[in-house]
């Protein structure tokens, strides 16, 4: 468990990040399939799903989280998804925030190159947590962690589950037990 704090107070603004690299090409000069890996963060109240931020529905209803576009093929160094989050935007009822990966074209982890997620100081771009995807090994999904409210703060809890789920909405009864 991690309290988000910037040493002066509660931090106020994260980033969400997940890189990885093109699919290599196959032989002969032929390429893979691309890798769609996906950025979400699920929004809970009271341990009910209320609102999802991913590649379909790109910001949150109160606009505190925003999905800054869709890579579909991990081309570009870095972060190729990123989700930002507005701590002091985000609505009283809300008490918990699930941040996920998935590999909408169904790779496992374990076949993806250079696979990560992060979560960042969204202020000065410290990085706070780091997960290799590749822990989830023949997993498709991966619960990197739950930002939880705890007044007057939030806290940053690390998950690593891997999971089996192309699309965010496979992830949701997974990770149920995990926002609470």
């Amino acid at each position: 468990m991690t309290v988000l704090s910037d040493g002066g107070g509660a931090m106020q603004y994260l980033k969400m990040a997940v890189g990885w690299d093109p699919a290599r090409r196959a032989r002969f000069g032929s390429r893979a399939r691309d890798i769609d890996l996906n950025a979400a963060a699920l929004l809970y109240a009271d341990g009910t799903l209320v609102d999802a931020v991913y590649h379909e529905q790109l910001s949150s209803a109160d606009g505190a989280l925003r999905h800054h576009g869709d890579s579909t093929t991990g081309e570009g160094k870095g972060d190729n998804e990123v989700i930002t989050i507005d701590l002091t935007r985000l609505g009283a009822h809300i008490d918990a925030i699930a941040l996920l990966v998935t590999c909408y074209t169904g790779q496992t982890f374990a076949d993806i190159d250079n696979a990560f997620c992060r979560l960042l100081d969204g202020t000065v771009d410290r990085e706070l947590a780091r997960s290799d995807l590749a822990i989830a090994g023949s997993a498709s999904g991966l619960l990197m962690g739950v930002l939880h409210r705890r007044h007057p703060a939030w806290e940053y809890h690390e998950s690593g589950l891997a999971l089996q789920a192309r699309h965010p909405v496979e992830a949701v009864p997974a990770i149920a037990a995990h926002v609470r």
